[in-house]
């Protein structure tokens, strides 16, 4: 077989040696120009196609496709070398980078090195950023601002403590501060507070914000002693978090046996949700099992978090119907190589209808706390709603008590007045005097729609507590005694009536 006739494919017949696209084959090795100057037509089809540019084409150079192509190869290298998250693609500073090189033309730029982003180019953003900050800092003066304090532990297990700002225009960060190697005593962080509070300006803080140990009221004893313009206030959160922690993970203490007795129940239906997700999670055959049939994931919810107790259960709920599948399930009754008492008690748990009522009245009458406890974790200045969000969200756990209990309002129910006495124990530490100032001078709560929703509601200046309250803020505002009076004189107009022909 000659050269010719081992170029053709197997489902294809020897063509006919006449053929032009033969004789073209055949002489393939001749250059074009001898193709051309033996009497091939220019215009012949096939001949244009033999002669059709491999290269680039106008499209793609206009487009720079390989260009781009490249450029994209070279940004991904950067992002798997470096370790970066594929969210920092979603950065808008990342992409207006890109975007700002396409529309500019740079010439030999060069990308930023170690040193300059460490020292010059840190400096000059810190300066950009203080920019921004002034007409928020500006306004201090006139609005006030809050100081926040929290303590925290990084990776490495170092304490530090963040000082924030907080006013109308936002959060602001102040500074962080290394506490390794210091006794963190009251007088260490009464320290901290009085120099953020120098660093801001005294005249311009109004409160200072901190969690409820029991160091932190010693510690708002000695702000309030030396800027007696200033108010110390526990964390609302906080202060949320703790009552649900008193309700659902009781002690059982001497002081606190009456708790623990009625409310022992919550913290077994919380341990016995903290095993569940503890054998699923710690069996990989059993979490194979559940990712099959659930497509949300159990969380690991820290002790540390925010109602934490709260957030399992909700979850536990979610995925109710994808557990009890599971639990039922031949891939269930079949796998024997764990622990078959653990694994008979979690499916007992799983399909008992008594245990899931359980968590569903727990769920009832902490919903309100929680609901309360998410609204007041934002950055939004809900400090004027405090007082009434308090006595409404009581009201609402009442409710879904005795609606569980098949009481009347004014029937008794233990389990209410165990309830009822660590909510009130905690807003009793939790409320301050100028929560009082807040609450009566927002005028939705002198509203004539307001008051008609529950006949018990009082407008502020008729309540003999914050009345009272509210003068301790006052003579703490105004030392000068003509002063009050006057401020105290137009508190009464606003309070009778004033204010109602500014009303929409």
């Amino acid at each position: 077989m000659d050269a010719v006739t081992s170029t053709k494919t197997s489902s294809q017949e020897v063509p006919n040696a006449e053929c032009p696209f033969w004789q073209y084959v055949t002489k393939v090795e001749k250059p074009p120009s001898a193709t051309r100057q033996e009497g091939s037509d220019s215009t012949n089809p096939v001949d244009g196609k033999r002669r059709k540019v491999t290269g680039i084409s106008p499209i793609e150079k206009a487009f720079q496709n390989t260009a781009r192509h490249e450029l994209d190869s070279r940004i991904v290298r950067m992002f798997y070398t470096g370790g970066l998250p594929f969210n920092f693609a979603r950065n808008p500073y990342y992409r207006n980078s890109y975007a700002y090189d396409a529309t500019h033309s740079i010439p030999s730029y060069v990308p930023l090195g170690y040193n300059a982003l460490r020292t010059t180019l840190l400096q000059k953003e810190r300066a950009h950023v203080e920019r921004l900050l002034k007409p928020i800092k500006d306004s201090w003066l006139e609005n006030g601002v809050s100081i926040v304090f929290n303590r925290w532990s990084d990776p490495q297990r170092r304490p530090l403590i963040n000082i924030m700002a907080v006013s109308n225009g936002g959060p602001v960060f102040i500074k962080a501060i290394n506490g390794s190697g210091e006794f963190k005593d009251k007088h260490y962080i009464a320290g901290v507070l009085k120099d953020a509070i120098k660093e801001i300006g005294h005249e311009k803080v109004v409160q200072v914000i901190t969690d409820n140990a029991n160091v932190m009221k010693s510690i708002g004893a000695l702000i309030e002693g030396e800027y007696p313009k200033i108010f110390w206030t526990p964390c609302v959160v906080h202060t949320l978090n703790l009552a649900l922690k008193n309700i659902c993970a009781a002690k059982n203490t001497e002081k606190n046996e009456v708790t623990y007795e009625e409310c022992s129940w919550i913290t077994r239906i919380a341990n016995d949700a903290s095993f569940i997700r503890v054998f699923i999670m710690n069996h990989s055959m059993r979490l194979a099992m559940f990712n099959e049939f659930s497509p949300l994931k159990l969380l690991q919810v820290a002790d540390t978090r925010f109602a934490s107790i709260v957030v399992m259960l909700k979850r536990l709920k979610l995925i109710k119907r994808c557990l009890q599948a599971m639990a039922i399930s031949e891939q269930w009754a079949s796998y024997r190589e764990d622990d078959v008492g653990k694994a008979l008690k979690v499916k007992d748990m799983i399909l008992s209808d008594l245990w899931w009522d359980k968590v569903d009245y727990i769920l009832e009458f902490t919903t309100p706390i929680y609901d309360m406890l998410q609204v007041a974790d934002t950055d939004k200045p809900y400090f004027h709603l405090m007082y009434e969000m308090w006595d409404s969200m009581i009201e609402k756990v009442k409710a879904a008590i005795c609606q569980h209990e098949g009481l009347k309002d004014d029937e008794y129910s233990s389990f209410w007045s165990v309830v009822y006495d660590i909510l009130i124990d905690r807003w009793t530490k939790n409320c301050t005097p100028l929560h009082c100032l807040a609450h009566s001078l927002n005028p939705k709560y002198y509203s004539i729609e307001w008051l008609s929703k529950n006949p018990k509601r009082i407008s502020p200046h008729r309540d003999h507590e914050i009345s009272i309250e509210r003068s301790k803020c006052l003579d703490r505002y105004f030392e000068d005694e003509s002063e009050l009076k006057v401020v105290k004189f137009e508190f009464a107009a606003f309070s009778e009536g004033g204010f109602l022909h500014q009303l929409p």
